[in-house]
């Protein structure tokens, strides 16, 4: 692997870039797995209601709790965005930089510097990168990328998967 190779670029936190990031980095349940929680509630509010002499408002309560799951469940992505949108980074500026010792965003909110041995996963998605680190997670979009940093990053994610094999 090369040892000086540096690229840096810079973007805007938009709602675009939010919305990209939620897409590719959110996980993807099925219908099934996303709404259990809510049917379940309401399906038990709905039973205490209908055949049990307990306190209705208990029942009222659980099967309402259903039913603020599954909106909370439908609007996940908006309501993710908006908070995005809503935070004190947003449609700010951030510097990207990507070298041999790490990964680096700065802006006047946020300087966040993700070393290459705490990274433990790579992930390339359809539009960009999904970094798993000791810290959680990140999204590099490929847009703001040019070709030799996308080739850095499959070098890195070949490296990182086979000192995972070797483990």
């Amino acid at each position: 692997m090369s040892s000086d190779f540096s690229y840096s670029t810079k973007f805007i936190l938009d709602k675009k870039y939010y919305t990209e990031c939620f897409e590719q980095s959110a996980k993807v349940e099925s219908f099934a797995q996303a709404y259990f929680k809510a049917l379940f509630f309401s399906l038990f509010g709905a039973v205490l209601v209908l055949f049990t002499p307990i306190n209705a408002y208990v029942a009222w309560f659980l099967f309402t709790l259903g039913i603020v799951e599954a909106v909370s469940v439908y609007y996940k992505k908006p309501w993710w965005v908006t908070r995005q949108m809503l935070s004190k980074a947003s449609k700010s500026e951030v510097t990207l930089t990507i070298d041999e010792n790490a990964i680096s965003s700065q802006s006047f909110y946020i300087d966040d510097v993700i070393l290459w041995q705490d990274i433990n996963q790579l992930i390339p998605t359809d539009k960009g990168w999904v970094i798993v680190h000791s810290q959680g997670k990140n999204y590099i979009s490929a847009s703001f990328l040019n070709h030799d940093a996308i080739d850095y990053l499959q070098q890195k994610l070949q490296y990182l998967s086979t000192q995972q094999v070797e483990k």
